[in-house]
């Protein structure tokens, strides 16, 4: 679901919390390493989000929050944040081209370089971090 986080909101912030869960307590956080990612730049998104960076001139960026049960893209848009909340059994990760990574949820996609040995670590700690925390699947019992 996209959403804009602007603002202090409790409903918004309780859809978060019942999406993806509460923020990572501060020791897990240490012992992974970091739950937020690098800087990434945008090189192609959905059209509902292209039409949200289309509306002003700065560099098309943004980043990614690891939670308990998904993450949440962050980027701005004029004077607003939005996040793309994605639970972690709607999420697909693809590497495609040389140095592109796509994010994939229902009709939503974004498309983000990743050029630099820390976007592709952390890429690699994000998927893992899915593989231990995604929900058993019927064909696994």
């Amino acid at each position: 679901m996209l959403l804009n986080v602007s603002y202090n909101d409790k409903k918004i912030t309780k859809k978060i919390d019942e999406a993806v869960g509460k923020p990572l307590p501060i020791k897990e956080r240490f012992a992974m390493g970091g739950i937020g990612s690098p800087k990434l730049h945008i090189t192609e998104a959905s059209i509902d989000i292209y039409n949200l960076l289309v509306l002003d001139n700065s560099t098309n960026t943004c980043n990614v929050e690891i939670r308990p049960n998904g993450i949440i893209v962050r980027f701005r848009s004029r004077l607003e944040t939005y996040g793309l909340v994605i639970p972690y059994y709607k999420l697909n990760v693809y590497k495609g081209d040389i140095g592109i990574y796509s994010i994939y949820m229902d009709h939503y996609f974004i498309k983000v370089r990743s050029d630099t040995k820390a976007i592709q670590r952390f890429f690699r700690k994000l998927l893992d971090h899915r593989a231990d925390n995604l929900p058993t699947n019927l064909e696994d019992l």
